[in-house]
């Protein structure tokens, strides 16, 4: 049998095509066929990742050699304590992110409305609590019975606000309205994101406009803010540290009363952010299976 060829081609087109002469020259241009390919040399590339590896290995040493008991790390890293801390922790991230979450969507909505007042108000909220630090927040929450001694409904209901302002209600307060300043652009970035014709079409068809909202534009904008949303709430988890100024008995503060009772500050520091990177690590890539499903069908169009 024959040498194997394409189906439909003769061999005797094969050995032609392979005796054909190259293509001449234009007149005038010289032949570079024959001349080496100069390649670049990647010198400094070679000498910054050196000086990276050297850094690296200088930090290392100086940890393992440091004045660290890692004995300790290894003793503290799963006692209860710190196990409490880190699922009151949780807690407050997803409670928090779930409280950021509607009140980002509802001023979201009031920010592209057309009623004035509306738009105002969402601006000024926006405003505010984008503007003052997050620690100040919760301070103010935390203290809010120097403000209001008795909180409640008159007639119904009041109680002390000391009572009602605990550590717990102050920082879900005080995270949760604050994120939702930062969320409300995210989502508002996203409705905008969604073609302006797919509003058109809903009330072509009669669909009011908090309808339209909720069936159709929100769940295309899901596909642009959740990215940004998922960012936010791994900023989330971190921030409730600093719940812990006002006694929320959260991760870093269950580490802050152990090392005040031993005196092994570093070392239940580093219990602590081993924790966090722990969840920041879970959390990645789930955010990323989310955003591939809510992108499945631009990813199909992108094929």
């Amino acid at each position: 049998m024959g040498p194997w060829r394409e189906r439909g081609r003769p061999a005797h087109a094969e050995r032609g095509a392979a005796m054909k002469p190259a293509p001449a020259l234009a007149e005038g241009f010289p032949d570079l066929s024959g001349m080496r390919i100069a390649r670049e040399p990647h010198w400094f590339r070679w000498l910054s990742a050196a000086l990276i590896v050297l850094v690296l290995a200088a930090i290392v040493r100086a940890f393992a050699n440091g004045q660290i008991e890692w004995s300790y790390v290894s003793r503290f890293l799963t006692v209860k304590v710190i196990l409490e801390g880190i699922v009151n922790t949780m807690v407050m991230a997803v409670l928090a992110m779930m409280l950021g979450i509607f009140l980002g969507i509802v001023v979201a909505i009031m920010r592209l409305s057309p009623n004035p007042v509306l738009k105002t108000v969402a601006a000024g909220y926006t405003w505010l609590f984008r503007g003052t630090p997050l620690i100040l927040q919760l301070l103010l929450w935390f203290n809010l019975a120097l403000v209001f001694p008795t909180i409640g409904i008159p007639g119904l209901w009041s109680a002390r606000a000391v009572d009602v302002m605990t550590p717990f209600l102050a920082a879900l307060l005080g995270l949760g309205i604050n994120q939702g300043a930062y969320t409300s652009e995210v989502m508002r970035a996203g409705m905008l994101s969604v073609d302006i014709g797919q509003y058109e079409a809903a009330q072509a068809i009669g669909m009011g406009r908090l309808r339209a909202l909720r069936r159709i534009v929100l769940p295309q904008a899901m596909r642009v803010v959740i990215p940004p949303l998922g960012n936010e709430f791994i900023g989330m988890v971190k921030a409730t540290s600093l719940a812990s100024v006002i006694q929320y008995p959260e991760l870093l503060h269950n580490a802050e009363n152990i090392y005040y009772a031993n005196s092994r500050v570093i070392e239940l520091l580093i219990v602590a952010g081993l924790w966090y990177l722990l969840v920041v690590s879970i959390l990645t890539p789930l955010q990323m299976l989310l955003e591939r499903r809510f992108a499945r069908g631009t990813l199909r169009l992108a094929r």
